[in-house]
């Protein structure tokens, strides 16, 4: 019998570089974003509110990493899933900290989840565009 798992999570040092990556990006739009880095388990690492940054994006964007952490998928993949099945649709929205919107993604080392990324501020696909700058780190071997 199997009584003990491992379990891969992001470092610090990682989140920190993913958010300074995504807040680049999130300069050249002008408007001011709230940028989240969360653990495999949904719990803050790294996080960043811009100067001016409304004071609902940083609940949205730190749910968006939650969301895309701890169910291991993107928020936008969220609405085609359920968009054609109305009690799931009117139901699971009601899932606190879920979001069903783009603006997170997991952050994927391998096959292993080890945190999510969400952020917010602009539209979801600004949002999308930020997050994909902060992923961009992982493709330079950071």
């Amino acid at each position: 019998m199997k009584t003990t798992v491992t379990v891969h999570t992001i470092s610090l040092e990682l989140a920190q570089k993913m958010l300074e990556a995504a807040q680049v990006k999130a300069g050249e739009f002008g408007i001011p974003f709230s940028i989240a880095v969360v653990d495999h388990a949904g719990y803050l690492k790294a996080f960043g509110a811009m100067d001016g940054a409304p004071a609902l994006s940083i609940e949205i964007a730190i749910n968006k990493a939650y969301t895309a952490a701890t169910y291991r998928r993107a928020t936008h993949e969220w609405y085609d899933r359920i968009k054609d099945d109305a009690p799931l649709l009117h139901g699971i929205v009601h899932t606190p900290r879920l979001v069903i919107f783009g603006g997170g993604y997991p952050i994927r080392i391998g096959d292993q989840v080890v945190g999510g990324i969400g952020v917010s501020g602009g539209h979801y696909t600004m949002d999308m565009e930020v997050c994909k700058a902060g992923l961009s780190v992982l493709e330079q071997g950071s």
